[in-house]
């Protein structure tokens, strides 16, 4: 049993031992089972159950939004399913005990643990694989050597895991990606799903649910929880954390994606330069930038400002939103582009929360928004923005259709109800609409609901809280 020169066999059994505790308790860890499931959970698990699926489950997501948790619930479903708990492994592959050592030689120790288990009909979980050097190439030999083995793999590094599965993995991976809590999760987790309503409006011909509440203030309240601590579900449960947002949040999540993930995937020599970086853009969230200017404020190349962008981008910290003009075309130079944090909550952890009347809630509305569609996948979302002989104006949020290259949508973000008051003076969305033949766009607002009709085209005002939790509903 003795690993010569490693650590050995009987130490490396105790320590999958503790981490697969059902094999004789026939339960997960009460630190898990105690942890409610995200919505995501019903969406996940299937994925998972179905052994003739043969394909590796890749799950990604940034720091701390549940990865490691989902995985214990699937185990804790599959076990009141009636798999056998000598079926399911859990291997934590950060844990330094596994260090040197492949897939198959953890699969290996893993047979021997439970008394030399055929692995037929066995659901094998990797948590942070990309700890381990070839991943990819290792869990791709597996899933074609036990083909009636289900194997998931987890990881934080976003990046590479893309990457990586894309490349090495076709046919043989599936990837999910887990992004940080909606604020439809975050009602559901707080237990306030009741201050919503559902009803039914008809859209092209179909009817399709949609929430209001009577209870707008209350909801309102919950979203400025939202911007200010909603994205990991740890935070919405402990106010210690919410009172040190930079000890707990930026530490275990921004400083390990800045200071240690993304150096070591792309030898990123000056990582405080990157973290000064980051810090200016979540200062700005849902501002535009140019590179001219961010060059110019940071001192930083504009080729190196290119490399931080696309690498802060694959690590889901910041979602660039590229802009049309008013006819909906894209720039042939992209000159300037719109940058927001993929979770308001990052900018509470650098900085400090923020109240519903403070300047910053504009832009923090625009992002926590924003972030609602970014759990859709192959949205071709964009903003409109021109100067020219049409005079100038702005569109904060457009989807183009990626066949006709025509916009489907728009809709003006705003924490205010000064547009229901004067709808007039939403010239810019009034052009855009015009210059695309849209008949009709969504306003949000701060507490006001309604439809103003203006020029032969309908506008429906909504509060920016029920709006968001309506778009994350949409995802599931």
């Amino acid at each position: 049993m003795k690993r010569s020169g490693l650590i050995p066999s009987e130490k490396i059994i105790e320590r999958l031992q503790y981490e697969n505790p059902w094999w004789t308790s026939h339960q997960i860890l009460d630190t898990y089972e105690n942890m409610p499931r995200r919505l995501y959970f019903e969406w996940f698990y299937p994925f998972v159950a179905d052994l003739k699926l043969r394909r590796a489950i890749v799950l990604m997501g940034p720091r701390r939004v549940g990865k490691t948790v989902l995985m214990y619930h699937t185990i804790a479903r599959l076990i009141s399913e009636g798999v056998s708990p000598g079926k399911l492994f859990f291997v934590g592959i950060d844990n330094p005990i596994y260090i040197n050592l492949s897939l198959q030689d953890i699969l290996d120790i893993c047979q021997k643990a439970v008394n030399g288990t055929d692995f037929k009909g066995c659901y094998v979980f990797f948590d942070e694989i990309q700890y381990l050097k070839d991943w990819e190439r290792h869990l791709k030999i597996l899933v074609d050597s036990y083909p009636e083995t289900k194997f998931v793999v987890s990881g934080s590094a976003a990046a590479a895991l893309k990457w990586h599965s894309t490349e090495s993995g076709a046919g043989r991976f599936t990837d999910f990606m887990l992004p940080p809590l909606t604020f439809e999760e975050f009602i559901h987790l707080k237990g306030e799903s009741h201050l919503l309503q559902q009803q039914t409006i008809t859209y092209a011909g179909a009817a399709l649910p949609y929430w209001t509440t009577p209870h707008i203030g209350a909801l309102n309240q919950l979203f400025v929880q939202y911007l200010n601590f909603g994205g990991y579900p740890e935070v919405v449960f402990s106010e210690k954390i919410q009172q040190d947002m930079g000890r707990y949040i930026k530490n275990d999540i921004v400083d390990k994606v800045l200071l240690r993930d993304l150096p070591s995937l792309y030898g990123i020599k000056d990582v405080q330069e990157l973290n000064r970086f980051f810090s200016y853009i979540a200062y700005n969230t849902g501002n535009e930038f140019s590179y001219e200017k961010i060059a110019k404020e940071s001192g930083i190349s504009k080729e190196t400002l290119k490399k931080y962008l696309e690498y802060l981008e694959a690590a889901f910290l910041i979602k660039v939103l590229n802009k049309v003009d008013i006819t909906a075309k894209k720039l042939k130079r992209v000159t300037s582009f719109k940058i927001y944090l993929t979770n308001p909550s990052l900018r509470t952890a650098l900085f400090s929360p923020i109240k519903e009347d403070d300047e910053e809630m504009g832009n923090m509305v625009e992002t926590a928004i924003l972030s609602q569609w970014m759990h859709h996948e192959r949205m071709h979302l964009t903003y409109a923005r021109w100067k020219e002989g049409r005079g100038e104006g702005e569109v904060d949020l457009v989807r183009i259709d990626p066949q006709r290259f025509k916009p489907q949508w728009a809709v003006e973000i705003k924490w205010s109800n000064r547009y229901y008051q004067m709808p007039q003076d939403l010239t810019s969305l009034m052009s855009f609409c015009k210059a695309n033949a849209l008949k009709s766009a969504f306003v949000t607002t701060k507490d006001t609901i309604g439809t103003k009709s203006l020029e032969d085209m309908s506008f429906t005002f909504v509060p920016s809280a029920l709006y968001a939790y309506n778009v994350g509903q949409l995802a599931h």
